[in-house]
């Protein structure tokens, strides 16, 4: 059997994306099979197939324009006796490692990440553990995806940690998580691309939302009654929840404790109150009043000049006084977010943003690294914003990897996003025992999650394993016309893993 670059197309494109900003493909005039130029690049890609046992065979030749040789790799594995699909995804594992391979000798950059581009590298981590033990996962990261020393580590030691948080990790079928998205954000930040609209805009009455809301509320309750599930966590999110009234916030809570079973005895329960410039006292009082475990206060950037170039429209003063507000009223348990790589930050900002991080010392720290999402305000304008390059990103990565390291955090979930400068990750790093437990169903998309509200996205996970998705509308106007409706589709759909 003979195959080559056509049938592997989206994975071969998806490896050259971590080398070159900009792809496109185009045949060859000749046409001959396996033939593509990325640029002044031309590539040739076959696979075959051989011997006895089985072995699978991928051959990749670089070179110019010009033809002048650039690299060439060949890497042979074994092909497993099991399903078609399984023969597939080696198939791409082999040809996808002589391509890395090729273009890292050819261009001098290496790719910590190997042959994986998901978003997901712990729930491939998972599949193993449920399989082999730890160091035999560790061996198959670093010979079948080609994987760093160093994100070997990172993934065993969050794989490990996962199970001491949530011992029963891979056995939450029969419990649910609930996502309650609040579309609203005093402004919406450069980088975003959530549900997020201005609170004072026209884009659906607030109250027409939260009687939504409410109607989902008690509905999933009422499904919750009937399926005899268990709930683990609760996570508001958006958006910034803490946008709305401080009353308003009051009758959601009460009618989530009125409604949902287990309200009393869920895991963990947090608020996002991300935006410093939405908390207030009375709003804290409310969180108190209802148990709240947990809450995010989120700087993104100690530096003021950041914070005004992508829209946050509040100071770092008020960051800080905020934060110290929350302490001072009882709030133990405090997350806040970092944003590497956002528009003119290098080494000096982020030194500045660690100090300031330093003299706060929160629960939990995560650390994203900026990612030109498609549809957000910062990637359709690009070429207004300057950002690190790729050598400063890694840096940058490994001062916080260090800082958190000697301050007592240690990483408990991570994610990888398309287009994230330096083809880096997000990291959410926590003291011991402050882990959010939601980030790590959600993320390793373990158990069921019931999305509410505007904007939400439910993940359900049937009893294969397979993930049906079922999304809210993301616009407050269309989600007031049409909650009820919606919200009786994706109980259907519910019923299923029942």
């Amino acid at each position: 059997m003979r195959a080559g670059f056509h049938d592997f197309e989206n994975e071969i494109f998806h490896i050259c994306k971590l080398f070159f900003e900009e792809v496109e493909w185009a045949d060859r005039p000749d046409g001959e099979s396996g033939d593509a130029a990325a640029a002044e690049l031309l590539i040739r890609a076959e696979l075959t197939e051989h011997g006895s046992p089985p072995q699978v065979t991928a051959q990749v030749r670089l070179s110019l324009a010009n033809g002048e040789a650039a690299a060439h790799k060949q890497e042979t594995r074994p092909l497993p006796g099991g399903s078609e699909e399984e023969r597939r995804r080696q198939r791409k594992r082999t040809l996808g490692a002589a391509l890395l391979q090729a273009l890292q000798e050819w261009t001098g950059m290496e790719q910590p990440w190997g042959i994986l581009t998901g978003v997901r590298p712990m729930k491939l981590l998972h599949n193993m553990m449920m399989q082999e033990p730890m160091d035999v996962c560790r061996q198959m990261l670093r010979d079948e995806y080609l994987l760093s020393e160093e994100k070997v580590r990172l993934l065993s030691d969050i794989g490990e940690l996962q199970l001491k948080v949530i011992p029963d990790l891979f056995r939450l079928d029969r419990e649910v998580s609930l996502y309650i998205g609040i579309p609203f954000c005093p402004t919406k930040c450069a980088y975003c691309t959530f549900p997020a609209y201005d609170i004072r805009g026209n884009n659906g009455s607030v109250e027409a939302f939260l009687e939504g809301l409410h109607h989902e509320i008690r509905r999933t309750g009422e499904w919750l009654k009937e399926s005899g599930l268990g709930l683990t966590t609760v996570y508001w999110g958006g958006g910034t929840p803490t946008s709305i009234e401080a009353g308003q916030m009051d009758a959601l809570f009460e009618t989530l404790h009125a409604s949902i079973p287990g309200m009393d005895r869920v895991r963990e329960l947090t608020v996002e109150a991300g935006r410093p410039d939405t908390i207030t006292v009375d709003k804290i009082q409310v969180m108190k009043r209802w148990k709240v475990d947990r809450i995010s206060i989120n700087p993104q950037s100690f530096t003021q000049a950041t914070l005004d170039t992508i829209g946050r429209h509040h100071t770092v003063k008020e960051t800080v006084e905020k934060f110290l507000l929350c302490r001072e009223l009882g709030m133990n348990n405090i997350n806040m977010d970092l944003i590497l790589g956002l528009p003119n930050e290098g080494i000096r900002e982020l030194e500045l943003s660690l100090r300031e991080t330093e003299r706060l010392m929160p629960e939990s720290l995560t650390v994203h690294t900026l990612s030109f999402k498609r549809a957000s305000r910062m990637t359709q304008n690009r070429d207004r914003y300057e950002v690190a390059e790729r050598d400063e990103i890694q840096d940058m990565m490994r001062m916080t990897t260090e800082w958190t390291a000697s301050h007592g955090y240690n990483p408990y979930y991570m994610y990888r996003q398309k287009n994230i400068l330096g083809n880096q990750e997000n990291v959410g790093y926590a003291l011991p025992g402050f882990e959010s437990l939601y980030n790590i169903v959600m993320m390793e998309e373990r158990q069921t999650i019931i999305g509410l509200g505007c904007g939400a996205v439910s993940k359900i996970i049937g009893p294969d394993g397979a993930i049906e998705r079922f999304p809210n509308p993301k616009e407050p106007s269309v989600y007031n016309n049409a909650y009820k409706e919606y919200t009786e589709k994706k109980l259907q759909l519910l019923d299923r893993i029942t």
